[in-house]
């Protein structure tokens, strides 16, 4: 199975610079920046964001297939059509889509690996904000392996590679934040500390593999991590 490897730009041209890692007549795969929305919010402020733009570029056809938060950077893929579209929904609904994220997390957990396994549901008082709910929340599982420990912004931590076997909003967050590691610089589920540690959250979705719709061959998808 080949894999395409998304190569930043050199910072002084990447403001210009095409996010589209690959694209053919089924898909669109880009790699997206932290700060930018994955697709347009309900008020005039936040009409700009990356379907936008790629709908903007001779794209009509173009639709939304999954999100990742404003704050995340990394890969999401788009559908070229209808057909595209229902194809590429069906394998992230029976989970037949490999994600793993990148991360940098307060703290050293333990052990060396684990998973999570609760049950989320949106907080409507706060939204946009996710909780725990042991009665009325969807399963949700993340797996999680320990890397390298270092010292992020004053702050000891370490890097941790997240596997989402499920896909609820804001996912990553809130089960890192329950397993008593919030990923630094989330602005809603961190401690003060943890939020000052970095100017953007430190969520990366560094790898994803799926179907092609067009060909029926596997395709992989790797972005380096930015931080």
């Amino acid at each position: 199975m080949e894999v395409f490897v998304y190569s930043p730009p050199p910072p002084e041209t990447a403001p210009e610079a095409s996010p589209v890692l690959f694209e053919n007549e089924a898909i669109v795969v880009c790699d997206k920046p932290a700060g930018l929305l994955s697709v347009p919010g309900r008020l005039p402020a936040h009409k700009d964001s990356l379907y936008a733009r790629l709908l903007s570029q001779d794209r009509p056809e173009l639709k939304v297939v999954h999100r990742l938060d404003l704050a995340t950077s990394g890969l999401i893929v788009f559908a070229k059509g209808l057909a595209a579209n229902r194809a590429l929904s069906r394998q992230f609904q029976q989970r037949q889509v490999q994600k793993l994220y990148s991360a940098i997390v307060a703290g050293v957990p333990a052990d060396s690996a684990g998973c999570v396994d609760l049950p989320l549901i949106c907080d409507w008082p706060n939204r946009p904000r996710q909780m725990v709910d042991h009665s009325l929340g969807k399963p949700s599982q993340t797996q999680w392996t320990r890397g390298q420990t270092r010292t992020v912004g004053g702050v000891q931590a370490c890097s941790m590679a997240l596997t989402p076997l499920t896909g609820r909003s804001h996912q990553l967050r809130v089960h890192m934040a329950a397993l008593g590691h919030p990923i630094l610089g989330d602005g809603l589920y961190a401690p003060a500390s943890a939020q000052a540690a970095s100017h953007r959250l430190l969520l990366h979705a560094q790898w994803l593999e799926f179907e092609d719709p067009l060909t029926g061959e596997r395709r992989a998808f790797t972005a380096p991590c930015p931080f």
